[in-house]
């Protein structure tokens, strides 16, 4: 609808609301924020006959375990976050906590030295635990292993900590914690609790290390931990004044339980923190923590092809689409770079991928780091498939495909060419041993 100038009459534009109905539209954002003239703009706005119109798509999305997830960032399949979801991402209250009548404490695992989906669930269940009483409002604690180096000397890679819900972060960046160090990092964590005595521990639930710590730890604070939660609910009957409910028997059986002192949690255990800003202060312990702890030695990572690696587990995939018609050139790529294959279903059907590399809603649900989209254009069951996945960089010769709407990073080009300059590109920064060895083997 717009204002006539001359007589002050609402008058309807057919075009824009042609392109507020078309989501695919280059324009759909900008004309839905004209439409909607409010913080509602990507939600609803005025139909052609008066009614007012919902996008069903800003509801949630299908998460990888087949559970329905509230997405409030915007950041689904089909575009980037629209004007009014950034306005509102910088509008983000803020919430400063000076004086906590408790902590819940979190072992994030950071892989990589980011924070992953499982552990910003973890820790918006964190926040439901310390944001339950208004009058006596808890902060949530984050303990960081390791030296995730960013710009600066011993600071981490993740630079959304307050983003992600937390109040007090405590980063232990000894090189004794880095790698597989489990008696160095209890040893941490008990000192933690001699000084802090959070009300709560929280750790990831997965077979990455957030398990066998946790399980560790409940042993040394002589608890009974529960384990596979995936849902609280408050319960004044109950001691700490929670009851939780955890998967048991393979996943077949739903448990609940009172809520102990340590939980191992699953993923899409709760919403991620999205609407507010917290402070993320820095704490120190002032004890002294054991050293020399050496009676396991990390040998390092062992090397794995990238080739055995299934796609629901894999960090970083290559993947083809009807776009790549040199092959041999794309399976030595995935190769010097180190990635998985992945594939459309075009490229599955015409035989040039085995069925078990489909990338899709009719395929494998992926929840890659980085996903590399080589000449695939976007089909709507592709883009389901690949809704979890954190960065998405798509490698095309088409500008408008849905693929390009949907990237973090978007190379327009030939996709074959393009990814034969990243092969030379990758192979010139290498020792020339490694370039002699990586031709050799293709």
């Amino acid at each position: 609808m717009t204002d006539d100038v001359m007589t002050g009459i609402a008058r309807r534009d057919p075009r824009k609301e042609w392109i507020a109905r078309n989501r695919l539209h280059p324009e759909h954002d900008r004309v839905l924020a004209e439409l909607g003239k409010g913080s509602a703009a990507a939600i609803e706005w005025m139909g052609p006959h008066g009614v007012i119109r919902k996008n069903p798509h800003t509801a949630g999305f299908i998460g990888p375990s087949g559970l329905k997830r509230i997405d409030r960032s915007g950041l689904q399949q089909g575009g980037a976050p629209s004007v009014a979801v950034r306005a509102r991402q910088e509008s983000r209250r803020r919430i400063d906590i000076a004086s906590p009548a408790f902590l819940v404490a979190v072992v994030p695992e950071m892989g990589g030295g980011r924070l992953s989906h499982h552990d910003r669930d973890l820790l918006g269940l964190a926040r439901q635990l310390a944001d339950a009483d208004p009058d006596r409002p808890g902060a949530v604690l984050a303990v960081l292993f390791g030296g995730y180096k960013g710009e600066g000397e011993g600071e981490p890679k993740e630079r959304a900590l307050g983003e992600a819900g937390i109040d007090r972060l405590l980063h232990l960046t000894s090189d004794e914690y880095e790698g597989f160090a489990p008696e160095a990092r209890l040893a941490a964590l008990a000192a933690a609790e001699r000084e802090l005595a959070p009300r709560h521990w929280l750790l990831p639930d997965s077979p990455l290390g957030g398990a066998d710590l946790g399980r560790r730890l409940a042993m040394r604070l002589e608890e009974r931990p529960a384990t596979g939660v995936w849902q609280l609910e408050a319960d004044a009957t109950c001691t700490l004044g929670w009851r939780c409910t955890a998967r048991g028997a393979a996943g077949s059986l739903d448990i609940q339980r009172p809520l102990p002192r340590v939980a191992l949690v699953l993923a899409e255990c709760a919403e991620p923190v999205s609407d507010t800003l917290h402070a993320a202060e820095e704490l120190t312990l002032n004890v002294e923590l054991p050293a020399n702890l050496t009676r396991i030695e990390d040998l390092g990572q062992v090397a794995v092809d990238p080739a055995a690696i299934s796609l629901g587990e894999a960090e970083f995939i290559l993947s083809a689409g009807n776009g790549v018609t040199d092959w041999e050139g794309f399976h030595h790529a995935a190769q010097c770079l180190g990635a998985t294959e992945g594939a459309s279903r075009v490229a599955v059907d015409n035989g040039f991928m085995p069925r078990d590399r489909q990338v899709g809603a009719t395929g494998t649900w992926v929840t890659a780091r980085v996903y590399v989209a080589v000449g695939i254009s976007g089909a709507i069951q592709h883009l389901q498939g690949i809704q979890s996945c954190e960065k998405v960089v798509a490698i095309n010769s088409d500008p408008g495909c849905d693929m390009i709407k949907r990237a973090d990073l978007a190379v327009i080009g030939d996709a074959n060419e393009v990814l034969a300059a990243l092969v030379d590109l990758v192979e010139s920064r290498r020792p020339q041993a490694k370039r002699g060895e990586s031709r050799d083997a293709a």
